[in-house]
């Protein structure tokens, strides 16, 4: 068996409980987030006595992409960063195993929402003057990347948006055409939607035999990506992880469906049933996000507040955005760019076999719960996960969020037969290391957002 193809074939999950679940102020060999590394690379068979816990994965000489979880400058629930992001600890870790394995360059990359401050995500989270630091004493290490193509910060709610901040020669564009998850759900109407992003850009990339995604090519050129997901609760696809911590290799928005205008009751996935006062507000998003004119946008701002207002004052706690298990789209956004990671090739198109190694560091120290991944509450877990396919890691972290797999569309939808696969076992076929299967059926309450509570499991699980 080749390496790369350990990306399918191999369902083995370590877990690793550390001393205590938080972080270190300092990373070193020593440190509790480096020595859990370790075990769980020499579970997995990722270790090399020589050159360390990745030397078996990373060739010297070798392009490593170390792809972690930057979503926001801010917890928007106040709830702190720790189950926010992946926790600088563990990208400090991960970069020190790559270069140590004799990787001839290593790169922090993200897309976060286009709403994040980057840079002060960094500069709070100390990540800012270690890389500095490490690139002016390895050359080796080429710093951290930001891979968003416009950014935009938002004025009393008004979308201000900056466009093309990266050249395009950056990026790598891929069109998976009617080989797409979404060609299933996808219509003539211009149905996709992400909220706050215009829907004409949605329709030029997503149509009818047309699925296209905008790739750093960084991440393709890498011979090894290295994610570091954080373990969370997530409104529109139950949680992120593995799977859908791949959404941050694309450049812009408008090449990611989130979900489909309307409710259950018209054809929709956005919300269960029928609401005129969801279809009234969808309709004035739309006008706003596709107006031109600050002062229009205001105005439909103004009209859209008051509408929330009514859907608050009947007691709606589900919204407008997908954010609950009936949401068809997003797990087919997110399996689709799996897929391109996998199989993704630096001409754009999608070869037969694996192209890449691909493992996976779960940051479960301080998860999130909740409504996340923006306003995560914390969860002490004390764990950091591996794997070498993020659909069985993914199902082993259903299972710590409290959730069965099975109601996950997400999670299950990853184990299903498609052209370029993802997996070739079953979930049963997953395997745990590290901690018995009843740790993960202890009880205790973990708070999942308000659209996904009918995926819970029977009995809460919480470790």
């Amino acid at each position: 068996m080749s390496e790369t193809e350990k990306n399918l074939t191999d369902p083995r999950v370590a877990a690793i409980r550390l001393p205590a679940a938080d972080y270190p102020l300092q990373t070193g060999e020593e440190d509790p987030v480096s020595l859990a590394l370790r075990s769980v690379a020499q579970m997995l068979g990722w270790a090399d006595p020589e050159r360390g816990p990745f030397g078996s994965v990373i060739q010297p000489g070798a392009r490593v992409l170390i792809k972690p979880n930057f979503v926001l400058h801010e917890n928007q629930g106040g709830w702190g960063m720790k189950p926010l992001i992946t926790h600088a600890s563990v990208v400090r870790a991960a970069t020190a195993a790559a270069l140590k394995a004799g990787a001839g360059q290593v790169i922090v990359g993200d897309a976060p929402v286009q709403g994040c401050d980057y840079e002060r995500l960094l500069g709070e989270s100390g990540l800012s003057e270690w890389a500095e630091t490490l690139s002016a004493r390895n050359p080796r290490f080429a710093g951290i990347r930001d891979f968003r193509r416009t950014t935009c910060e938002f004025v009393n709610g008004v979308r201000h948006e900056r466009e093309n901040r990266l050249p395009a020669d950056q990026f790598l564009l891929f069109d998976l055409k009617r080989d797409s998850l979404l060609e299933a759900v996808t219509d003539q109407d211009e149905s996709f939607r992400v909220t706050c992003y215009d829907p004409r850009l949605l329709a030029r990339t997503h149509a009818p035999g047309r699925h296209q995604y905008l790739i750093a090519r960084e991440v393709i050129e890498a011979d090894v990506v290295i994610n570091l997901p954080k373990l969370k609760t997530h409104k529109k696809a139950g949680l992120t992880c593995a799977l859908k911590n791949l959404v941050g290799i694309n450049g812009n928005k408008e090449y990611l469906p989130h979900h489909r205008l309307g409710g259950s009751h018209n054809g929709g996935d956005c919300y269960p049933g029928g609401s005129v006062v969801k279809r009234t507000l969808e309709f004035v998003y739309d006008r706003q996000n596709t107006t031109a004119s600050l002062r229009a946008r205001t105005l439909w701002q103004q009209a859209a507040v008051q509408l929330n207002r009514v859907l608050h004052l009947t007691g709606d706690n589900v919204g407008i955005e997908g954010s609950w298990s009936g949401n068809d789209t997003i797990w087919r956004t997110t399996l689709d760019l799996n897929r391109v990671l996998m199989y993704g090739r630096t001409d754009g198109t999608l070869a037969r076999t694996v192209q890449r190694r691909v493992i996976h560091l779960v940051d479960a120290i301080v998860a999130g719960q909740g409504d996340g991944p923006l306003a995560s509450q914390p969860l002490a877990l004390g764990l950091l996960l591996g794997g070498n396919n993020p659909a069985a890691v993914d199902y082993i972290g259903a299972q710590l969020l409290g959730y069965s797999p099975q109601r996950l569309p997400l999670v299950r939808e990853a184990f299903a037969d498609f052209r370029w696969p993802l997996t070739t076992f079953t979930p049963d076929e997953v395997l745990l290391s590290g901690l018995s299967r009843q740790s993960l059926q202890t009880a205790g309450a973990v708070i999942h957002p308000a659209g996904w509570r009918d995926a819970a499991a029977q009995r809460p699980a919480q470790v």
